[in-house]
């Protein structure tokens, strides 16, 4: 048998925690305050899963926004996340006893999300899924987020492991090509509730049965 999965990287927005919503319409309010507006057609299919200052540099493409916005409208979105989060985050009892489970079968746990630290942390304190977690990277830690590898080969190398010994959750089109990348294993999540310690466990099977 070749290598054996030893750790799993997840993703965060739309794996861990159905936060997309809640970045649109931060993300929004932070543009309405400067007279734009984006199509919820449009996050999905052009900036889903990129951190916000990619969002607002291809904004500045499309939608003519001015560059000289874009530090204010970045400030005023993580200050409209934060009260998106503490008033809709709330721990799910799947997450956690998949991710406690894993935890218990001694598999590394890390999270690596385009997301800022700040972010993340919260996210995660409001999830009560924070301890589970050996280290979390965010887009503050890297200097090229995804669809770039950057963030999972980083991750990968703080774990001291191989890619072929990590599985990758992932859900959207930038994420899964910085995973793909980095030549990790990949898990494709379609929804967040399909992150089940059942669902990683049989990839996981499936990954070293192939293997062997």
């Amino acid at each position: 048998m070749k290598n054996k999965i030893k750790a799993i990287i997840f993703d965060m927005d739309g794996v861990l925690v159905d936060a997309k919503d809640w970045h649109y319409r931060a993300l929004n309010k932070a543009l309405k305050d400067y007279g734009h507006e984006i199509s919820t057609e449009d996050h999905i299919s052009l900036y889903d899963g990129l951190p916000t200052r990619e969002k607002l540099k291809i904004m500045s493409e499309r939608i003519s926004l001015d560059l000289s916005l874009h530090e204010e409208i970045f400030k005023l979105k993580q200050d409209y996340t934060k009260e998106e989060i503490k008033k809709n985050c709330e721990p799910s009892p799947q997450h956690i006893s998949a991710v406690s489970k894993l935890k218990i079968d001694g598999y590394h746990i890390a999270l690596a999300s385009n997301s800022t630290r700040e972010s993340i942390k919260l996210l995660m304190q409001k999830s009560n899924l924070l301890d589970f977690f050996e280290f979390y990277l965010s887009n503050e830690d890297v200097s090229k987020a995804k669809p770039d590898p950057e963030i999972y080969n980083v991750a990968i190398k703080k774990l001291g492991l191989n890619p072929s010994e990590c599985l990758i959750l992932e859900d959207n089109e930038n994420g899964i090509q910085a995973a793909i990348a980095s030549g990790a294993h990949l898990l494709k999540i379609k929804n967040f509730q399909d992150v089940t310690y059942e669902n990683i466990i049989q990839k996981i099977k499936n990954i070293e049965a192939s293997d062997a």
